[in-house]
C-alpha cells in the first residue's frame, strides 16, 4: 500500500495557498454584501476573480512557495501585486476602481493577507518556546 505523506513544509504551503484564496472570497463577499450586491456563486466570482487571478500571479512572482507564512519581503510583495493587478483587471474588464474602492480594497487585502502570516508567525513562535 502506497501512502501519501505530508510534510509540515507541504501543510504550511497548503495552509498559506488556501488562506489566501479564501480571504480573497471574503473580501469579496463582505465587498458585495456591504453594497447590497447579489451573493451569487457567478456574482461573487464576478468580483473575487480579478483578484484571485493577481493573487496567483504574485505566487509565483514572489515565490511564495519558498517561505509562504513570511511577511517580508514576500508577503508584502504579494499584497501589494495583488492589489495593483486586481485593480488593473478589474479596469480592464470593464469594471471601475474609484478611489475609496481601491483604498478599501488596499486596507482589507492587507489585513487578510499579512494579518493571517503575522498571526502563523506569532503561533509559530509560542509553540517554539519551551
Amino acid at each position: 500500500m502506497n501512502e501519501t505523506k505530508t510534510t509540515p513544509g507541504s501543510k504550511i504551503l497548503l495552509y498559506a495557498a488556501a488562506a489566501d484564496i479564501v480571504l480573497v472570497v471574503l473580501f469579496a463577499l463582505s465587498g458585495r454584501s456591504s453594497h447590497q450586491e447579489s451573493l451569487t456563486a457567478g456574482g461573487v466570482f464576478e468580483t473575487a476573480w480579478p483578484f484571485l487571478a493577481s493573487l496567483a500571479i504574485g505566487w509565483l512572482v514572489c515565490r511564495m512557495w519558498q517561505q509562504p507564512l513570511r511577511i517580508r519581503p514576500q508577503g508584502i510583495c504579494l499584497w501589494l501585486i495583488t492589489v495593483a493587478g486586481g485593480m488593473a483587471l478589474r479596469i480592464a474588464s470593464g469594471n471601475t476602481a474609484e478611489l475609496p474602492f481601491v483604498i478599501v480594497a488596499t486596507i482589507v487585502l492587507a489585513v487578510f493577507l499579512l494579518g493571517h502570516r503575522f498571526i502563523a508567525a506569532w503561533v509559530a513562535r509560542r509553540n517554539q518556546r519551551p
